[in-house]
């Protein structure tokens, strides 16, 4: 993890790559823990003798679980100290471009794109990359928004 003993420090990372979290399984369990919490229950997801026939062979996690782990991810990447608080601000752009069997394992990388002031406080930009352990392509590509006061 890379920690930073300051905003200004953090702001002065603009443009570098943050690191890694660490490697994290995606269950089943916690796949249909999340179509309870969002009434998505399609096949794909929950019907794992279904999806064995599927386009997947397995059941894949919902994208938007995927999405809903970068808080975790993010806080195994970098943290800065000194904070009043950090609050998730949004997204500018996301892409799901490859799903994520149940059962295997991801991970997501950071660069720090931007960092500039508001009337709130310092926003920040990162783009977030979450990998799937032995597959090429990315499972989930997101411009991410946190703000951060001092």
């Amino acid at each position: 993890m890379r920690s930073f003993s300051s905003l200004e420090e953090f702001a002065a990372a603009k443009g570098e790559h943050l690191g890694y979290s660490d490697w994290h399984e995606v269950t089943q369990a916690q796949v249909s823990a999340f179509a309870g919490a969002t009434g998505d229950h399609q096949w794909i997801h929950v019907d794992p003798e279904r999806a064995a026939a599927g386009p997947f062979g397995t059941t894949i996690a919902h994208g938007y679980l995927t999405l809903a782990m970068l808080p975790v991810l993010m806080a195994e990447i970098y943290r800065i100290d000194n904070l009043t608080m950090a609050v998730n601000y949004g997204l500018d752009r996301v892409r799901l471009p490859s799903p994520v069997p149940t059962g295997s394992r991801i991970r997501a990388g950071a660069t720090l794109s931007d960092v500039r002031n508001t009337p709130l406080g310092q926003l920040a930009s990162a783009r977030v990359t979450v990998e799937v352990e032995g597959q090429k392509r990315a499972a989930c590509v997101a411009d991410t928004l946190a703000l951060y006061v001092s």
